[in-house]
């Protein structure tokens, strides 16, 4: 039976891949989600050039990715892909309460799958540029807080429609997302509220669209201030993003 699958290739020249790999297995084995992608199977083997290499197949998620749907590339025009406001708060709890899960119900971060921090810090700066937290930058641990920051400004990215290494924005004005959602919130919120949001009939549907628009993005600041220990905890995004979709529906519904 023919099965569409996604498959990750890792470079087990880089150093520390073999223990992601592993890490990244240990991850997926033990948590499963409605929200996670499944993975199949994991293979070794060597490409055409005879060099080795390590993959995770995974469930093929035919929607693609977050990121397609959040700058739709030229082949979507005529057939504009976008999020609603509603579906945008859907993946915000979503991701949150994965999160809430590893950091209060699963994992320490002490270790991963016998990995200790040392060695996880000697992969490298962990996350992706634009959402790497500061403290990690400067040689900091891994720590639930350094995932509140990133989370923080994923949520910030998707309600902005910025995106956080967006050099010709920053350059200016602000240091980074943060500093430029910041910066705006009091006087410039609809400014830097994604665009697309205008055409959605759900957010115009609200009684007061910038105050609404200004405490969500106040969530995601509170979720990315630079010191770790004045971050929000990630179970508290979930009860106050919970609240702030329960208000869309009663908006939307006309109760």
């Amino acid at each position: 039976m023919e099965q569409n699958v996604a498959v990750k290739i890792i470079n087990v020249e880089i150093c520390g891949a073999d223990k992601s790999v592993l890490a990244e297995c240990a991850t997926l084995r033990n948590v499963v989600t409605a929200i996670s992608s499944r993975l199949l199977q994991h293979c070794s083997g060597t490409d055409f050039k005879g060099n080795n290499f390590k993959a995770l197949v995974f469930e093929f998620m035919p929607n693609g990715s977050l990121d397609n749907w959040l700058y739709p590339c030229s082949s979507y025009q005529g057939n504009e892909r976008n999020l609603t406001l509603l579906q945008r708060l859907k993946i915000w709890i979503d991701v949150a309460v994965g999160m809430d899960y590893l950091h209060h119900h699963k994992f320490s971060f002490g270790t991963t799958c016998g990995i200790n921090q040392g060695q996880m810090s000697s992969i490298g700066v962990c996350g992706t540029v634009g959402y790497i937290p500061p403290e990690y930058e400067m040689g900091g641990k891994i720590s639930t807080q350094g995932d509140v920051y990133s989370y923080g400004i994923f949520l910030l990215e998707m309600f902005s429609g910025i995106q956080p290494t967006s050099s010709s924005i920053f350059l200016d004005s602000a240091n980074n997302l943060h500093d430029y959602v910041r910066k705006a919130l009091q006087q410039r919120v609809l400014d830097i509220t994604d665009p697309r949001f205008v055409r959605d009939q759900e957010y115009r549907d609200l009684s007061a669209t910038p105050s609404y628009s200004r405490a969500m993005m106040r969530w995601g600041i509170l979720c990315s201030v630079e010191t770790p220990r004045e971050r929000i905890d990630i179970s508290l995004a979930v009860k106050q993003l919970t609240v702030a979709r329960d208000r869309l529906l009663r908006c939307t519904q006309g109760q």
